[in-house]
């Protein structure tokens, strides 16, 4: 049970969350300063501070919000006996959209996880598994011998979770002109192309009709 002082600091952290994400989405994040921020939520810039150590940091919480939106959908698929790569495209498709909905957010967010600040990248990292998640979308045809032997999933899951990072960045900075989708979808087909053991697809290549 928490104590009326703890409900007061959630509350407070919420209200500031959501002051700041609005007024991201409305002024544009660089143009938001921590000080605009606060004035908004009616408390302190020390106050602001208190609960987030910069401005980059309510976008974690953000990015960590949706990531375990889409953890849940994918584990719920995978509960229901959709084959993992289709789950993992699944995914895909619903980060490429949320990323078009969400490009004011999660530019900067993207960069973050590029932070020079060792300490900022980690914390980054730590906040958006995306990796991990596809590990565990991926961990059935690990176990049944359909991904590379010579790579660990560890280290296929998060090479994938690499290109939704660049694709995402290359598509914000470049070419903002075409779906993301589209391109996500190409990086993805040739990450899978690398990933999937060439046994299993020589195998299901002999069983087709």
């Amino acid at each position: 049970m928490l104590t009326l002082r703890e409900r007061q600091k959630l509350r407070r952290r919420d209200r500031i969350f959501r002051t700041a994400i609005n007024l991201f989405r409305e002024k544009g994040f660089h143009q938001t300063t921590a000080t605009d921020i606060a004035k908004a939520s009616h408390v302190s810039r020390g106050t602001f501070f208190n609960y987030y150590a910069y401005k980059e940091a309510v976008l974690l919480d953000f990015g960590a919000q949706l990531l375990g939106e889409l953890r849940e959908k994918a584990l719920a698929e995978l509960e229901q006996g959709t084959p993992p790569l289709e789950v993992l495209r699944r995914l895909w498709s619903r980060l490429a959209e949320v990323s078009e909905q969400e490009r004011v957010l999660l530019s900067p967010l993207a960069y973050e996880l590029l932070n020079p600040d060792p300490e900022r990248a980690k914390a980054a990292f730590e906040a958006l598994p995306l990796g991990d998640l596809i590990a565990d979308i991926l961990r059935p045809l690990k176990q049944k011998g359909k991904l590379r032997e010579d790579m660990s999933l560890e280290r296929i899951s998060r090479s994938i979770a690499d290109v939704y990072l660049l694709s995402a960045l290359r598509w914000a900075a470049y070419t903002p002109g075409r779906r993301l989708k589209e391109e996500m979808t190409k990086f993805l087909d040739l990450m899978l192309e690398g990933a999937i053991s060439r046994e299993s697809s020589k195998r299901e290549k002999a069983a087709k009709p």
